[in-house]
C-alpha cells in the first residue's frame, strides 16, 4: 500500500510541480494567507504535499482492508476529503487572487484523480469473495 501511495503521490507531486512552474511563468503570484501573513506557496510544498496526503490516505485505508465494500468506502471517503480540501482555498481573504485559488484547486483535483481511485482499487481487491472463481453454467 505504501508503494502505491508513493507512486501515485509522487506522480501527482511532479505533475503539480509542473503546473506550479507554468502558473508562476504566467505571472500567477501563488500567494496565500498564512498565520504569519501573505506568503508564496513554496515549490517543495507543491511537490511533497500530494505525496504526504497519498501516504496518509493509504495508511488510513488499511482500516477497512478486507471488509466488504472496502473499495467503495475508500473511494467515497477519499472523495469527501478531497472536496473538504477546497475549504481552505474558498475561505482565503480577498487579497488572495482567484487565479491562485484556481491553480491550487486544479492541483487538488489532479491529486484526487491520481491517488484516490488507485488506492480504492487496491483496497477493493482485498474484499471477501473478490477473487473467487465463479462457475459458469451454459444452458
Amino acid at each position: 500500500m505504501a508503494y502505491a501511495a508513493a507512486v501515485t503521490g509522487g506522480w501527482s507531486g511532479l505533475v503539480c510541480l509542473v503546473l506550479y512552474g507554468i502558473a508562476r511563468l504566467l505571472g500567477v503570484p501563488m500567494e496565500v494567507e498564512t498565520a504569519a501573513g501573505m506568503a508564496v506557496v513554496p515549490w517543495f510544498a507543491v511537490l511533497l504535499l500530494p505525496l504526504i496526503a497519498a501516504e496518509i490516505g493509504a495508511i488510513a485505508s488499511l482500516i477497512v482492508r478486507g471488509r466488504r465494500g472496502a473499495g467503495r468506502i475508500v473511494f467515497w471517503v477519499g472523495t469527501l476529503i478531497a472536496i473538504a480540501s477546497f475549504v481552505p482555498l474558498a475561505v482565503q481573504p480577498d487579497d488572495v487572487l482567484w487565479s491562485t485559488r484556481i491553480w491550487l484547486g486544479v492541483m487538488h483535483v489532479i491529486t484526487w484523480i491520481l491517488v484516490v481511485p488507485q488506492i480504492a482499487r487496491i483496497v477493493g481487491d482485498s474484499e471477501p469473495g473478490k477473487h473467487e472463481e465463479r462457475e459458469v453454467i451454459y444452458t
